[in-house]
């Protein structure tokens, strides 16, 4: 009989580890080069995306205003409270594929992908972030460079 997967006790495997930051940044960097030829503002990231930034302004209502997604505030979202908002949200898709695998958001959508300017979130919270970004037109910018 198999033994149950206990999280707490589990050894971090540093090939796992590297394969998952290969993922994520090859996802950035993906997700950048589209920014680069289309407006983010005409990007449909999923066929979901009317039901994320909709469930998002529920769920958050500070992300009614534009100026709320520009910047995102990790202090606030990694609290106690934070982190149960935000969970309660995210398992409210977890219908997408690989909707709680990490991946890398930008902290300012004014500024580019650098190594200060990210922080790792689940997929989730960077489709709920960027189509709102999207949306707001606020990430428009990288394709006119």
């Amino acid at each position: 009989m198999a033994s149950k997967f206990d999280a707490e006790k589990a050894e971090n495997l540093g090939d796992i580890e590297m394969q998952f930051a290969v993922k994520a940044v090859t996802q950035a960097e993906t997700y950048w080069g589209l920014l680069e030829k289309i407006p983010g503002s005409k990007l449909k990231l999923t066929k979901f995306d009317d039901d994320i930034f909709e469930q998002l302004l529920i769920d958050f209502p500070e992300f009614k205003d534009p100026s709320n997604v520009v910047e995102v505030q990790e202090e606030e979202m990694k609290s106690k409270e934070g982190k149960e908002k935000w969970r309660a949200f995210c398992e409210k898709f977890n219908e997408i594929e690989d909707y709680n695998f990490g991946t890398l958001l930008r902290t300012k959508c004014t500024d580019e992908y650098t190594q200060h300017g990210t922080i790792f979130v689940v997929r989730i919270q960077f489709y709920a972030f960027e189509i709102a970004r999207n949306r707001y037109g606020l990430n428009d910018w990288v394709s006119k460079k």
